[in-house]
């Protein structure tokens, strides 16, 4: 018979990594003007691509209340529809709208993400809140709360996501949308510290997403509303939170049970830095092409090709071969040969992004639907487009002084002539091109406008969204109101 001492019980102290976020979340103070500046351009961009996202029945399907017709009384709208829902589903409608077509910022580092996924649970809970407290005789919020939390959920997504790879253990990156919309939400909502650490570790112990629908061989769909899928748990996570759920200290740490023993290969986190407001600073904006980030510079390169090939009198039929030198990541994520079966999966192929561009002379959402995929010149030109690593690539793209994302690409020709490569480092939404790149935003912004809006209000919501002054002191349901369908 042998002796046993048990397991020891008592509540250990909370997780550093789950009290840092949340001292962040109430005590940090957001002073830098580049990042309001950056977040007020996130917030037009991310409500565009919304309005974009609406044309397309794939998405539209999977909107509205989870009980059709039902109506809540103070409810969050969500743009560009008639819907009035709970935060916890507005939140899921606006998130998935948002990130549809792929067209909404990117961070990259050892995770790669897009912040502003964060934004359906931000502006959700906001908009309920604010027509809440309208109907109680109380103030509503100000869009200066909106940008606010959006600076720190991209902080607090942007920050862990530096150092800490979760592609290389199968996990989504979209379990920190949940994690950064929980701990911001929270805020918004009033939680005190104790509410909102509950909060944060329901989050981490909550179940994780796979990547696998993101990978062949079964990319699809759900990459397009996990994000939202994610904003809106983190929503129900801190409404638990402040009803009085509790929490669990060492969701992370404890020891066979915690996260980094199920779920990271024991390793905890590391950081590379505290929070401040650097994500927002350097987030990249997807301007141009709805496209996965790695490629975004491998589209520009292939539309450079496309204009060279029509000056020298050729065509895709005359290439013999063309080489992509690239990432590491990239070879990752969107190196990919054979079928391509549905629009997700083609969004995610590199040399499906850079066939089209080569051929059309463009690169749009549409390009990834099936007409235009059914074109036999896509698939032979595929066929001959080869991807490699360069190392130097790589390293840039991990310098935290350059976070580059080049690609260069090279064509040959079947009667052994060639182009000069053609190099891109930079992509036209990274920060190194932001002058470049805001008008072009902007533009961008006004296009989506027109798909939904009537032009008085495309000319009301440009007023107030490029005014700091205005758009900082709008009530969040009057700004909301702009934008119903």
């Amino acid at each position: 018979m042998s002796d046993s001492a048990g397991v020891v019980s008592g509540r250990p102290p909370w997780d550093r990594v789950l009290v840092e976020i949340a001292d962040y979340v109430q005590h940090y103070r957001i002073d830098s003007p580049l990042a309001f500046e950056t977040a007020r351009l996130c917030l037009i961009d991310s409500l565009g691509c919304a309005l974009e996202a609406l044309e397309y029945p794939a998405c539209t399907r999977l909107l509205g209340p989870l009980v059709p017709g039902t109506v809540v009384a103070n409810g969050a709208r969500v743009p560009g529809t008639a819907f009035e829902l709970d935060p916890v589903q507005a939140a899921f409608n606006l998130g998935a709208m948002i990130r549809w077509l792929d067209f909404n910022d990117t961070w990259l580092a050892a995770e790669w993400g897009h912040p502003s996924d964060n934004l359906g649970g931000i502006l959700a809970v906001a908009d309920w809140l604010s027509r809440s407290h309208i109907a109680a005789g109380r103030p509503p919020l100000t869009m200066h709360a909106v940008l606010e939390a959006m600076i720190k959920a991209h902080e607090i997504q942007g920050c862990i996501a530096l150092e800490n790879s979760f592609n290389r253990v199968g996990l989504d990156h979209v379990l920190l949308v949940k994690v950064a919309t929980t701990a911001v939400v929270a805020g918004l909502l009033g939680l005190d510290r104790a509410q909102m650490l509950a909060a944060l570790s329901l989050a981490w112990v909550d179940g994780q997403s796979l990547r696998t629908y993101r990978h062949a061989p079964n990319t699809g769909s759900r990459k397009s509303w996990a994000a939202g899928d994610a904003s809106s748990r983190g929503v129900r996570l801190a409404l638990m939170a402040q009803a009085g759920e509790m929490g669990y200290p060492s969701a992370l740490t404890a020891p066979v049970w915690g996260f980094y023993d199920v779920l990271f290969r024991g390793q905890p986190f590391s950081f590379q830095r505290p929070y401040g407001s650097y994500v927002m600073e350097n987030v990249l904006f997807k301007i141009s092409y709805p496209a996965e980030f790695h490629a975004q510079t491998a589209v520009e390169a292939a539309m450079t090709l496309h204009a060279q090939l029509a000056a020298a009198g050729r065509s895709v039929e005359d290439i013999g071969h063309l080489s992509i030198r690239t990432q590491q990541a990239c070879l990752r994520i969107i190196d990919k040969r054979g079928p391509l079966d549905n629009p997700a999966d083609r969004d995610h192929c590199i040399q499906y992004m850079v066939a089209v561009a080569l051929i059309f002379g463009r690169l749009t959402a549409a390009d990834y639907e099936d007409a235009v995929a059914a074109d036999p010149r896509i698939d032979r030109l595929r066929a001959k487009i080869v991807c490699s690593e360069e190392p130097g690539f790589t390293a840039d793209y991990l310098d935290p002084g350059k976070r580059s994302i080049a690609n260069a690409l090279r064509i040959e020709f079947s009667d052994g002539g060639a182009l000069d490569e053609v190099v891109v480092e930079y992509p036209l939404g990274h920060r190194r091109r932001r002058d470049e790149g805001i008008p072009l935003l902007r533009e961008k912004f006004r296009r989506n406008l027109a798909r939904r809006l009537p032009a008085d209000r495309q000319a009301r919501i440009l007023a107030v969204s490029l005014d700091p002054q205005v758009l900082d002191a709008m009530p969040v349901d009057a700004y909301v109101g702009l934008y119903l369908g």
